[in-house]
């Protein structure tokens, strides 16, 4: 399954807002920031270097993995559905980072309306890019048989 990497990209404006409620995190070697499942914590932004976003079945079997671009918000979806994590996220080594606790998150969600809408948007970019995927996926084996049907004929 393919997610668009940049649909986690925030804007300039909202980074900036979210970096007066940010510490920095730098990786001198790969870390795990989160595994799918985790209760949320809080949020990373990716400033540079790569991190790489993976999704596991409940066989265990890896059913998406993606690079995360420079200005992606992590972990979002998990903070405002204050649900677990849906992605594990390993950031490698040299990677720098921001972590916002979800105290300070919820802070700026509940008091500042144009950073929260900018966050919504960013939450809407990631749920129209699994939609995207979700179709691929399953418009792929239609396109097979069709084109094995289409052969058996000529």
């Amino acid at each position: 399954m393919n997610l668009d990497p940049s649909a986690f990209v925030a804007d300039p404006a909202l980074l900036d807002g979210l970096e007066s409620k940010a510490t920095p995190l730098a990786c001198s070697e790969p870390r795990l920031l989160f595994r799918q499942g985790d209760d949320p914590s809080g949020l990373y932004i990716l400033k540079s270097g790569r991190v790489t976003l993976s999704m596991a079945s409940s066989a265990g079997a890896e059913v998406l993995s993606v690079e995360a671009c420079a200005g992606s918000l992590l972990g979002l979806p998990g903070l405002i559905g204050d649900q677990p994590y849906t992605l594990t996220a390993m950031a490698h080594a040299g990677a720098q980072l921001s972590f916002i606790p979800r105290e300070a998150f919820n802070g700026v969600i509940s008091t500042e309306p144009l950073l929260a809408f900018k966050i919504l948007q960013v939450l809407s970019a990631e749920v129209r890019s699994a939609r995207n995927a979700v179709l691929e996926q399953l418009a792929a084996p239609a396109a097979r048989q069709h084109q094995l049907t289409h052969a058996r004929r000529t």
